[in-house]
């Protein structure tokens, strides 16, 4: 396919997992992709080009956007893929700083991005975004693992891809959430041991792979889905059904 040829599109936490998968969907859809991760993403298809990040930070994020338009003005669309989770961890026993450093990536860094990259969209007629979100964030709360941190961020980056997308729908915008549920990413990989417990959730008894999230994503950005305004696309295999 090339619904995105001649586009581009940066993408955040590109280093690995979905994000990985995402980068490489959108390059072989035909756009030319930005990989931006805090630690230099590597095998990385033809169309794409590296870029470290810490999303954290809105001096680091506005050089960014900066040295992206400035030997070329083609707008550059969104992906926030960035994302951590705490160790499982009682809400009572965490550490503030665990608990900002989640918030921090999740939800501050996501909203540092759609605000720079979004500023120079609206200058320039209009784009899209998309945030990935979770299940996590208001379908379900995770069991058995407990994820106070991360599950508040994604629900903050639900409502934060709401609450812009009324602001910049008529600017020419829009921005939208995809919320997956369990995704076979190395980070789940090294949680085998829970792995049988949450299969038991899912209605299909598996997980989703990185390149089905990252179909999703080209699709919430193409004009196939003009018609999306701050929508979140939930693809959980039916465990919210559960």
């Amino acid at each position: 396919m090339s619904r995105h040829q001649g586009k581009r599109i940066a993408v955040t936490g590109a280093a690995g997992g979905i994000g990985q998968a995402i980068v490489a969907r959108l390059a072989d859809e035909g756009a030319d992709v930005v990989a931006l991760d805090r630690r230099t993403p590597e095998a990385l298809p033809e169309r794409a080009v590296g870029v470290e990040l810490d999303l954290t930070s809105p001096d680091a994020v506005a050089e960014v956007v900066r040295d992206l338009y400035a030997s070329d003005d083609r707008p550059v669309h969104l992906v926030n893929s960035a994302g951590i989770v705490e160790d499982d961890v009682p809400a009572v026993d965490m550490p503030i700083e665990q608990w900002d450093a989640v918030l921090g990536v999740n939800l501050r860094g996501t909203f540092i991005t759609c605000q720079a990259f979004g500023r120079e969209l609206i200058a320039r007629g209009g784009g899209a975004i998309v945030n990935i979100a979770s299940m996590s964030g208001n379908a379900v709360v995770n069991a058995p693992q407990r994820q106070a941190a991360y599950n508040t961020s994604k629900a903050g980056v639900s409502a934060l891809t709401r609450s812009l997308a009324v602001e910049w729908a008529p600017l020419g915008v829009r921005i939208n959430a995809l919320s997956p549920g369990y995704v076979g990413t190395p980070l789940n990989a090294l949680k085998e041991h829970m792995h049988e417990t949450w299969k038991e959730g899912v209605v299909t008894r598996r997980f989703a792979t990185p390149e089905e999230v990252a179909a999703s994503v080209a699709f919430l950005l193409s004009d196939e889905a003009d018609y999306y305004v701050g929508a979140e696309l939930l693809m959980d295999g039916g465990y919210s059904l559960r």
